[in-house]
Order: C-alpha cells, then structure tokens, then sequence
C-alpha cells in the first residue's frame, strides 16, 4: 500500500517536471523552435485544435518557421491564431501555401522579461509538486492504522526525497533555460 502511494506520487511528479520543461520550451528565445508553436490554439471549424496537429511545423532558418497546413483552408485561421498569440512578435509571411513566421532579436529588456515568466512557471510546478507531495502525505496518514507509525515515518522520509529530486529538476532544467535566454 505504501509503495502504491509512493510509485504514483513518483509518477505523478515526473510529469509535473515533463510539463514544466514543454512550458519552458514555449517561452521564445533568439530562435525559431517549433514548440513555441506546437500549443497554440487554431479556431478550425468551431473546435480550438493545437496548431502541431493542423501543420507540419519545420525550422527554415535560425530564426524563421515554416508552417505548411495539412488542410490549405485553415491557412487563414493559422495566421490568425498566430498573430493573436501574445509575447511571440512574430512576422507572418502568407504565400498561399505556407506561413513564414520570423521571430525578431530579442532585446535584453525583452530577455528579462522572458526569464521572469520562465521563472513564474518554475514556481508554479515546484507548487504543482508540493501539491502532490501533500497529498501523498495524507495518503500516508490515513494508512497509519493499517500498516504502523514506523512504516508511514519511513515512508515519509521517502517522500520527502522523492520531492527533493523532482524540484532539483525543475530547478536544473530552470538554469538551462535562463542561460539560453540570456544567452546572447
């Protein structure tokens, strides 16, 4: 019963982490990353669809995107979903057949900017695991009864471990990317 817990909190918090680094690849840097794009949402016939499953999304340049529509009538709702998108400030080139999006230079003030959101999203997914931790430690508690003090003690320290890696993660993965941020 208390490996149950731990295993599914250890889960859990994996994919806290897994969704921490996806936010921080959407925060731009001085390149084209075709995640920036992958979540933004396209009005396509009344349904908000991610933009990666409505177009192949490809680097032309450092700092140019291709995006070619699977279906060339949503080409007009890509690059209006696009343009919407705040903190992107890309160009949009529309050929009829593709949408160039060129991202331009990052100025430094623009760079602090983009660290302060990268590091809001850090603390919302070391809260994200805090949450979870939390409730692990009722789950905890409430087998107490079941399986005795000693055990559920042990098991908190395990947890309290487990935690302690998943935040270093975030932590590390945070460096990395106020490094390539202010990387100039």
């Amino acid at each position: 019963m208390i490996t149950d817990v731990l295993s599914d909190t250890t889960q859990r918090m994996t994919k806290a982490v897994e969704s921490a680094k996806e936010d921080f690849a959407t925060v731009r840097t001085g390149r084209a990353n075709p995640q920036m794009f992958q979540k933004i949402l396209v009005d396509y016939y009344g349904t908000p669809t991610p933009l990666g499953q409505l177009a192949s999304l490809q680097n032309q340049e450092a700092r140019t995107l291709l995006i070619t529509p699977y279906d060339k009538s949503a080409l007009r709702d890509i690059e209006n979903a696009i343009r919407d998108t705040p903190n992107l400030g890309a160009n949009l080139g529309n050929d009829g057949i593709v949408i160039r999006a060129s991202l331009p230079e990052l100025t430094n003030d623009r760079r602090k900017e983009y660290v302060k959101i990268v590091k809001t999203k850090g603390e919302d997914a070391k809260v994200s695991v805090r949450n979870l931790r939390r409730k692990a430690k009722d789950d905890l508690d409430a087998l107490k009864s079941e399986v005795g003090d000693d055990d559920v003690a042990r098991a908190e320290k395990e947890l309290e471990q487990i935690t302690k890696a998943h935040i270093d993660q975030i932590d590390e993965a945070l460096k990395r990317k106020e490094a390539e941020l202010l990387a100039i």
